[in-house]
């Protein structure tokens, strides 16, 4: 009989505004600017013990900017800029679609688009994450909402990118179980301060 394997919590990372520099439609891999805190958040967590997941909405695809092809060259390079710093991810997970988009195939009310749950359970499928010991960390509204409905532990802001902006909206609409720091090495530090108390 084969045994389950043991299941582990995850992080679900958004990616621009996040881990990366936020440019608006990232369509080049010239155009990936890490943050200083990147590559030692995702070292930290690692060695904790965590997956380590992108989950990131790409409407740029449906909207016609660029293609599946550059979102998947992007995450290469990305992956390699990691790996030079001993860091990477464990998978990314992009949503192409929108509702208004340009392109016909992909312009619709899909499942996976933050807030909703589609990347996450992706992940599922492949992975086995412990869901209530995790976390995602974001720039946006729509990652503490992506957390909520996931019912992960934890949705954290995170003031880079839209994070400030997005904070704002989070006090206006009394959103609770949330936490906002300055950057993804502080998330870091924070979820591993809660796993040392759990």
């Amino acid at each position: 009989m084969t045994r389950k394997p043991k299941r582990k919590p995850a992080v679900f990372f958004d990616r621009d505004g996040t881990l990366i520099a936020d440019v608006g439609y990232l369509k080049d891999h010239t155009q990936i600017r890490l943050f200083s805190g990147t590559i030692e958040a995702l070292k930290m967590l690692r060695e904790a013990g965590f997956y380590l997941f992108v989950v990131t909405n790409q409407s740029g695809v449906a909207r016609g900017y660029f293609s599946e092809g550059q979102v998947k060259k992007v995450h290469r390079k990305f992956q390699e800029m990691l790996k030079a710093g001993g860091a990477r991810i464990d998978a990314f997970f992009y949503c192409p679609h929108y509702p208004q988009g340009k392109v016909k195939s992909l312009s619709r009310d899909c499942g996976c688009r933050k807030p909703k749950t589609g990347m996450v359970k992706q992940a599922l499928k492949r992975y086995p994450i412990d869901l209530k010991k995790s976390y995602v960390v974001g720039d946006k509204l729509d990652d503490v909402l992506l957390a909520r409905n996931a019912r992960v532990s934890f949705g954290i802001l995170v003031r880079t990118g839209n994070g400030r902006k997005s904070e704002t909206e989070l006090e206006k609409r009394g959103i609770k179980n949330a936490m906002v720091v300055s950057d993804a090495a502080r998330a870091a530090r924070w979820i591993l301060s809660r796993k040392e108390l759990s």
